[in-house]
């Protein structure tokens, strides 16, 4: 089974939909044989590096609310967050484009780190405040999950590397329709849209697997003359 997410670095209920998504994989018997891709998604390809605003004041910017509205709105979805083990920090973070670190991490998808890459971009986004739009941070957040430095920042300052594969993500989510994330689709067959309860995927997960897998139907050659025993009695034939 193949599970395909699309997701940003900023989306807070991609990180929370990650980890219900994990939470499910747990409960799920045949774990083993799911694979899950991340697929890049800019929920604001226009954003600026780093505005210096809180985001608080964006929120309250975007939705024409005031700040404390904005405030209360961070906080709901952070009891959300903690309710699997997360703990959003929203007077650290800083707002940013993404579209390099969406780079980075298809960069780190070639050598197999994307999942361990992926898991630390929103961390450190989310609970530690870091800029993920600054070349050095993102290099060191690579270095830290083993990818080499000198291959990362060549990767970082060559604006052109690695942009059409997230290009290329982006485009299908348009095609089939995704207008927002976490966006989950499973063996191109299925979709889950945003950070659904842990239930539902495990739902999902089981559903897909029995329709995927379904047992096997037998063709009876037995002719009338075998003998069978059930619970209750034994069939025997007669010679005749």
């Amino acid at each position: 089974m193949k599970i395909e997410v699309w997701s940003d670095f900023v989306c807070p209920f991609c990180y929370i939909g990650k980890r219900r998504l994990e939470e499910a994989l747990e409960q799920f018997p045949n774990r083993d044989q799911v694979e899950v891709e991340f697929k890049s998604f800019e929920l604001d390809p226009n954003a600026k590096l780093y505005s210096g605003q809180s985001i608080h004041e964006l929120l309250a910017s975007k939705y024409g609310t005031s700040v404390a509205q904005a405030q209360q709105m961070n906080e709901n979805v952070g009891q959300q967050a903690e309710g699997v083990g997360l703990k959003y920090d929203f007077e650290k973070m800083k707002h940013t484009n993404t579209f390099d670190a969406h780079r980075l991490a298809k960069y780190a998808a070639t050598i197999g780190k994307e999942k361990e890459l992926t898991e630390l971009l929103l961390h450190s986004y989310f609970e530690e405040g870091k800029l993920i739009s600054d070349h050095d941070v993102l290099a060191d957040l690579a270095e830290s999950v083993g990818i080499a430095r000198g291959e990362v920042l060549d990767v970082l300052r060559d604006e052109k590397k690695f942009a059409n594969e997230v290009r290329i993500d982006e485009a299908i989510a348009q095609q089939i329709g995704v207008t927002g994330v976490p966006f989950f689709v499973i063996n191109q067959k299925y979709s889950i849209s945003g950070a659904q309860p842990t239930s539902t995927f495990l739902g999902a997960l089981q559903q897909v697997w029995k329709e995927e897998n379904p047992a096997p139907k037998l063709t009876d050659l037995s002719s009338n003359q075998g003998a069978v025993c059930t619970d209750e009695s034994c069939d025997i034939p007669t010679d005749k």
